[in-house]
C-alpha cells in the first residue's frame, strides 16, 4: 500500500503530487491494468519480451 507522510507546512497540492509519484513508482496502476483482462502465458511472455526490448533500446539510445 502506498502512502506519504505530510511534511510540516506542506500544502495539499504538493502532498498529492508526491503521492502520485509514489504510486507510479510502486507499479500499482500497471499491475491493475495488466490484470484487467485474461492473458495466456504465451501472451504474457511476448509482452514481457517487448517491454525488455523497449527498455534495452532506451538504455542504448540515451548513452
Amino acid at each position: 500500500m502506498s502512502y506519504v507522510i505530510p511534511n510540516e507546512g506542506e500544502g495539499i497540492e504538493s502532498l498529492l503530487r508526491r503521492f502520485k509519484v509514489v504510486v507510479a513508482r510502486s507499479g500499482v496502476l500497471r499491475d491493475l491494468k495488466d490484470h484487467r483482462f485474461f492473458r495466456s502465458k504465451a501472451e504474457k511472455a511476448r509482452v514481457a519480451s517487448q517491454r525488455a526490448a523497449r527498455r534495452n533500446r532506451r538504455k542504448t539510445v540515451t548513452r
